[in-house]
């Protein structure tokens, strides 16, 4: 149920900057995250004391209203940085359990690879699409990557750069290559899941993560079960970090709701290529799917939507 109004008279800002649009956005998330479903339609103002509240999306005190579908206006005037925000962030902040949302992320040169055949990756993209990957993460239940993106990089997948909780953290390691002293396996900072094969599972516990097993297909682990393990620990907002072979997986199975790539200025000339899918025999058979550009500095940032 949305709370009334706060009795205090509404703080009306004329200009809806970045940091209010974040602000609303965590707001939203938090709220999302609750059992009680959102309404269709509402709205959210703030208090003279800085305190962001959901009313009726006609309240005299709304300043965002919030449709199906992730659509938004707002009564004040918005920044475009705001806006972008608004546009890219709002659908993952409004996943929920009857709204479930998968996106994944690429970071890749102009001729399509994330890192050099050694591994080394850092950095491909600039700055800004770093602090992109801590929004994501911040809006997230669940970050996950895979066992090579663990090996090369030795990753905290916090949110050090943003304002925003740090997500459950999900490693899909089948063959339990990665032993127990990876950052990510020490630091109590989050709660994080070592995700293998189900027959692979010998102890409850490896360093401060828990051991989720889950059947494999093949080499790979079903990706269907590790979804329906995740839902029932209520993880609904899931973003799939890297790599490259872990973002194709989950693109290949259609498991991804949208795809986020961002192309960096830079040409590698070779390395460990980004999105590797089966061969098609005709562009036809290939993806082009609707997408919106976000300039990130220097790179672009293409926001695919793999589904309606």
């Amino acid at each position: 149920m949305i709370a009334p109004p706060h009795q205090d008279p509404p703080a009306s800002p004329s200009v809806l900057e970045p940091e209010l649009a974040w602000s609303l956005l965590l707001t939203l998330r938090t709220r999302a995250k609750a059992s009680e479903p959102l309404p269709d339609r509402f709205g959210l103002s703030l208090d003279n004391q800085g305190q962001i509240h959901l009313v009726p999306a006609n309240d005299h005190s709304t300043l965002l209203e919030i449709s199906g579908g992730g659509r938004w206006s707002a009564r004040a005037s918005v920044t475009p940085a705001a806006s972008e925000q608004l546009d890219l962030y709002l659908p993952l902040a409004l996943a929920s359990h009857t709204q479930p949302l998968t996106v994944a992320h690429l970071g890749q040169s102009l001729d399509g690879y994330i890192a050099t055949l050694t591994g080394a990756s850092r950095y491909v993209n600039g700055p800004e699409n770093l602090t992109h990957l801590h929004r994501m993460r911040a809006l997230s239940d669940a970050v996950v990557v895979g066992s090579h993106t663990v090996a090369c990089d030795n990753p905290q997948l916090t949110t050090r750069r943003v304002v925003g909780p740090n997500p459950v953290r999900v490693i899909l390691d089948p063959r339990r290559r990665l032993d127990a002293r990876w950052a990510l396996f020490q630091d109590p900072a989050a709660p994080t899941l070592l995700v293998c094969d189900e027959t692979r599972v010998d102890s409850a516990k490896w360093g401060h993560a828990d051991i989720l097993g889950v059947p494999c297909v093949g080499q790979r682990l079903d990706l269907q079960a590790v979804f329906v393990r995740l839902r029932a620990r209520g993880l609904f907002g899931i973003f799939v970090e890297g790599g490259g072979l872990t973002v194709s997986a989950f693109l290949e199975e259609k498991l991804l709701d949208r795809l986020q790539i961002t192309v960096a200025p830079f040409i590698m000339g070779s390395g460990r290529r980004s999105v590797t899918l089966p061969p098609i025999h005709d562009l036809a058979d290939g993806l082009r799917p609707p997408h919106r550009r976000y300039p990130m500095g220097e790179d672009v940032l293409f926001d695919c939507h793999l589904r309606p």
